[in-house]
């Protein structure tokens, strides 16, 4: 192989890991969970319940959550927890946004979070066409909605470059 060859080849070599598409999957969680909640309250497009600012989380809370965007971060939780792992319905969701249970004196146990939230936000990214029902149970990432998404992770990937 000659000089011209090889240098051909290291072009054609960094040319494909460039062009390589960036998905959920190749990006921090807690880094896409915050540009996707960015989006989603940037868009407006999120149907937010009128109930948000008095509502637990669960039963082992004892007050609603302390950020005033927490139900964006909650469905962009939902959305990246279902790319990655399709047919979740509700249940799965209770008991992935668990927590621990005071229970005093005695040991403590997980008690799971509200279905009613994670409801909310699964028909709320339903109707933005980000999720829908999967016949054989849970809900399922749509083509728009995993379109959606790798865009979201192409652009965290391109801002933590600058």
């Amino acid at each position: 192989m000659n000089q011209h060859q090889a240098a051909i080849t290291l072009a054609q070599a960094f040319h494909f890991s460039n062009s390589r598409m960036t998905t959920v999957r190749d990006i921090n969680a807690h880094q896409f969970v915050k540009a996707y909640a960015a989006h989603l309250k940037r868009t407006g497009a999120l149907e937010v319940p009128s109930w948000v600012n008095i509502v637990k989380t669960g039963t082992s809370k004892e007050l609603p959550p302390q950020d005033p965007d927490w139900f964006y971060t909650r469905a962009a939780s939902i959305a990246r927890h279902i790319y990655l792992r399709g047919g979740v319905g509700v249940g799965a969701l209770r008991t992935v946004h668990g927590s621990r249970a005071n229970r005093g004196n005695r040991p403590s146990h997980h008690a799971i979070g509200s279905g009613s939230v994670d409801r909310k936000a699964l028909q709320s990214l339903e109707k933005l066409k980000v999720l829908e029902k999967d016949p054989s149970g849970g809900r399922r990432i749509t083509s728009n909605g995993q379109r959606e998404l790798d865009l979201v992770a192409k652009l965290c990937v391109s801002s933590s470059a600058l």
